[in-house]
């Protein structure tokens, strides 16, 4: 197989786990597409903000699947949204400045209290 279309490949498989993950999750396809998008060779900065505009149409498409299903009310939603914007502002805004070294390690610390919320829950 081409190089080439190794990388096609590559990139359908990331994008349909990532897409699984989110509907599974809830916009959780990012734990699953930095890594991926960084071992494609992808910096580590660039493959949050890639993470981010990968996730934000997933989790639009997941919003519309729950809330037709009935599990959710966008009304639900609506108190949170200006936080997580200006959350979203303050994290972009944060990624200019912190190092990879330290975006590393928080991301890490990050799924490491993730991963246990979800086994001791």
């Amino acid at each position: 197989m081409k190089t080439k279309e190794k990388g096609k490949l590559y990139f359908s498989a990331l994008g349909a786990a990532t897409g699984l993950a989110n509907g599974l999750f809830g916009s959780g396809g990012g734990i699953i597409a930095v890594p991926m998008l960084q071992r494609s060779g992808m910096k580590a900065k660039e493959s949050h903000a890639a993470s981010l505009a990968l996730t934000l149409p997933l989790s639009i498409v997941s919003a519309i699947f729950y809330a037709a299903k009935g599990t959710f009310g966008i009304s639900d939603a609506v108190p949170l949204i200006p936080f997580g914007l200006a959350g979203a502002v303050v994290g972009s805004l944060l990624l200019k400045k912190i190092s990879v070294k330290w975006l590393k390690r928080i991301f890490g610390v990050f799924l490491i209290i993730a991963g246990g919320r979800m086994i001791l829950s």
